[in-house]
């Protein structure tokens, strides 16, 4: 059992809310009684490092005669409060939920205010007064009262029910002897009255109570849900649990949301009935091993949101800002969503945010722990009663099992005994985490200049090197993002080339095509190169071997500096003037650092200030 049941029944039967009176210990509250204002229970919760769980325990005002007419190893002597009106109680997974209500029941009833009203006088009484005669049946008497109208099957129902125990297993067992006894069972007596109970079972029905439930519960199973007292439904919920009218788990948790779709989504039922029905199908889904993403549909969406923003924050690197951001949200404050660095630029805000984030948990470390252990402690394992609040009988004892729910939860078995291991909120350290992000906010404001300046403060001097780092890398890109670009789309020379080539052929004749022909075939072989260097005079063998010009390009700068005309020669080789001057004046442009050949009427002639060099160049003079 745990706390909140206690407080639950609080709340639901006496209007007793829980109040927290301590600022500085919040693991301590009150029940207080609804008429005189006086403590009835005093609960506490605490983190227990040693087996790294959180403890729960109270103090309960219900007289120290309790722990004599009932022995339980998690009951004993008052823990905080003194005197004979407490004793103690302990919650885990032998505390017995019926015996606690009961003990709180008798906790506000011994602290209601009590008075009566004596009368002194000799008034006669009222001549009114009607006397009737009640006959009472006598030894020998024929006169016995009349017995419950009841079917032969709910009569042997009673009969299957155990007397003798009062643990909440005892009872579990009877209810679900009973239920598959009777599930099956179907009457026609309209449902009556009222019924108010806590762990409701066959047992605690009348007569006409069970005739009604057993007619409401055929109309469910056909669909049709009508409206019934709040306790004489969680019995259909508990037959379900329990396997009760289905023929498989799957069939039981098909029905049990059918029942929120068709009772509660409808208007009947409360908001308290949906917490506990949803909270029932997602344990009995993992004690039933079923698929984590179907068990995801039942649990709590405040959790779920939580277990991901850790497992984003645990492991950063690679996660997107508009996922990684909102999980920085969600722990930092609703202030800090609303940070001006976000009102200019918010992409970018949130990505400065996100990078101090990465930045830091990748490098800090402190007593060997990186940031994110710091801020949210380790995954530890806490006792995991599954089904504690609901007549639920375990058949058998659980097998060993691991069920992974998400990235953060895990819930294992050892020994028939579960365990649940997750990021405890006892363990979080928020001024450690909400101290990195006001750090970072004071900084990045004043770096965008945007929005009202911010105190720093001292304790959270260590987040800065790395918002600096962040920064620094933010200006970087913005002054490389500044400086203009220039492309060049190489993706068309080919197309020039191509395009180059068709115009030349369709000027050229049939035999200045055949010439052609031949010495590109030649030039193919490579013989049209070597026929080249053998024409070349013995002085162009002393040309530089790294010199950017070809066989071609040299014989026509050779036949400028001896003052000849190249024109034959770029006809032969089917080469236009202009480039073959541009083709010779980018080549030696690094040599030369200038135009060495100029181009007019599609005559070439040498830039004569650069005639030695280029005989320099290609080995000598050329005479």
């Amino acid at each position: 059992m745990e706390m909140s049941e206690l407080t639950a029944y609080a709340l639901e039967k006496y209007g007793i809310q829980e109040e927290h009176k301590w600022a500085d210990f919040p693991g301590y509250s009150v029940l207080v009684h609804p008429q005189t204002g006086k403590w009835v229970a005093l609960l506490m919760r605490q983190w227990d490092a040693e087996s790294g769980s959180e403890i729960e325990c109270c103090d309960l005002k219900c007289g120290e005669l309790s722990l004599t007419e009932h022995s339980r190893p998690w009951l004993s002597s008052p823990i905080r409060m003194r005197g004979q009106k407490w004793v103690g109680l302990r919650f885990d997974g032998r505390t017995e939920p019926a015996l606690v209500f009961r003990l709180l029941d008798r906790a506000v009833s011994a602290g209601e205010q009590r008075g009566y009203t004596i009368v002194l006088g000799n008034t006669p009484a009222s001549t009114g007064a009607v006397y009737r005669d009640t006959p009472l049946p006598f030894a020998g008497s024929t006169y016995r009262p009349a017995k419950e109208a009841l079917p032969e099957r709910l009569r042997k129902m009673r009969r299957l029910y155990e007397y003798g125990r009062e643990s909440l297993e005892a009872k579990a067992n009877n209810f679900y002897r009973q239920g598959i006894f009777m599930q099956d069972y179907e009457d026609d007596a309209p449902w009556k009255g009222d019924f108010l109970c806590y762990y409701p079972t066959y047992h605690d029905l009348t007569a006409e109570q069970l005739r009604g439930y057993f007619s409401w519960r055929a109309r469910v199973r056909r669909g049709d849900y009508q409206p019934i007292a709040a306790s004489a439904a969680y019995l259909y919920l508990y037959e379900l649990l329990n396997g009760i009218g289905a023929s498989s788990p799957e069939d039981s948790l098909r029905k049990l949301r059918d029942f929120e779709t068709g009772y509660l989504d409808a208007g009947i039922g409360d908001q308290r009935m949906r917490q506990n029905l949803r909270r029932w199908m997602r344990e009995f889904a993992i004690l039933q091993g079923m698929p984590a993403e179907l068990v995801q549909t039942f649990a709590d969406p405040e959790q779920l949101q939580k277990d991901r923003a850790l497992a984003l924050l645990r492991d950063p690197e690679h996660v997107p800002d508009e996922e990684l951001f909102p999980a920085l949200c969600l722990f930092g404050g609703k202030k800090f969503a609303q940070s001006p660095v976000l009102a200019g630029d918010a992409v970018r805000g949130r990505h400065l945010f996100c990078e101090v984030w990465r930045k830091a948990a990748a490098q800090y470390r402190w007593q060997d722990k990186d940031l994110f252990t710091l801020c949210f402690g380790v995954r530890t394992a806490r006792q995991w009663y599954p089904l504690a609040n609901a007549v639920y009988y375990q058949k058998s004892s659980p097998k060993d099992a691991e069920y992974v729910l998400d990235e953060t939860r895990v819930y294992r078995c050892r020994g028939g005994s579960w365990q649940v291991e997750a990021y405890e909120k006892a363990q979080f350290d928020r001024e450690r985490f909400q101290g990195l992000l006001h750090q970072a906010d004071v900084l990045l404001r004043r770096y965008l200049k945007t929005g009202r300046g911010m105190k720093e403060r001292e304790a959270d001097a260590w987040a800065d090197p790395y918002i600096r780092a962040v920064m620094e890398e933010d200006r970087r890109a913005a002054i490389e993002a500044a400086r203009p670009k220039i492309e060049i789309d190489l993706s068309g020379l080919d197309q020039i080339r191509r395009d180059a080539l068709q115009t030349r052929d369709s000027l050229l004749t049939e035999d200045d095509l055949a010439e052609l022909t031949e010495y590109e075939r030649t030039e193919e072989s490579g013989e049209a190169e070597e026929a080249e260097d053998a024409a070349l005079p013995a002085a162009e063998e002393e040309v530089r071997p790294d010199l950017p010009l070809s066989a071609l390009q040299i014989r026509v700068l050779r036949a400028l500096l001896r003052g000849e005309s190249a024109a034959e020669l770029l006809r032969a080789n089917y080469l236009m003037p202009s480039i073959a001057a541009d083709a010779i004046n980018e080549a030696l442009f690094d040599e030369i650092g200038d135009t060495v050949l100029a181009c007019e009427d599609d005559r070439l002639s040498l830039v004569e200030d650069y005639r030695e060099d280029l005989e320099q160049l290609l080995g000598g003079s050329a005479e």
